[in-house]
């Protein structure tokens, strides 16, 4: 069992490198961040209604399925939009409606027009917890850290985090012709 805790010790120290060499790549690379937000739904204060908004908690590279902050953090991406004003209802279907109001708490929390914010992502914390939990994208399998495609699937074959991160961040610093 001790054997097992050393090789999980250095799992995440590995993983942990990981996301700080990545961030040193990025950074060197000078890839622009994304917003890294907290949603807040809307609230009665007293006798006032107060709007959606989007509390910011920093900056963050998309990663596919996982945002990595400046500070070398993994979250699992949950969900994103660009800040915009709400604009008149359209009425066209509720999705498009709950989206419109995703846009303008972006724009009410103080993000210029146009900026991706990424919402209530889930921490992936780096520490013996890691893999208890079936609905985040990274988990433990084979002896490695692993990353799911979607919440809930098979780690089987899944690729490495090493692996995904270095292909994903890859493409960021060199994106393929005709992806501007």
């Amino acid at each position: 069992m001790e054997n097992r805790n050393i090789d999980r010790q250095a799992l995440l120290e590995r993983a942990s490198e990981t996301c700080r060499s990545t961030v040193q790549a990025l950074q060197l690379a000078k890839v622009p961040t994304e917003a890294l937000a907290e949603y807040v739904a809307p609230r009665r204060r007293l006798l006032i209604m107060r709007a959606a908004t989007m509390r910011p908690l920093g900056d963050a590279w998309r990663l596919g399925t996982l945002l990595l902050t400046t500070d070398g953090a993994l979250y699992a991406l949950s969900g994103s939009t660009r800040a915009a004003e709400r604009g008149r209802p359209g009425y066209q279907s509720e999705s498009r409606e709950e989206r419109r109001e995703l846009a303008a708490a972006a724009l009410n929390g103080g993000y210029p027009v146009g900026t991706p914010v990424n919402f209530d992502a889930v921490r992936i914390e780096l520490d013996d917890t890691l893999g208890d939990d079936p609905e985040l994208p990274v988990g433990i399998s084979g002896g490695e850290l692993r990353v799911r495609w979607r919440a809930g699937a098979p780690l089987d074959g899944a690729q490495t985090l090493q692996a995904y991160v270095r292909e994903r961040s890859e493409l960021l610093i060199h994106p393929p012709l005709g992806a501007n």
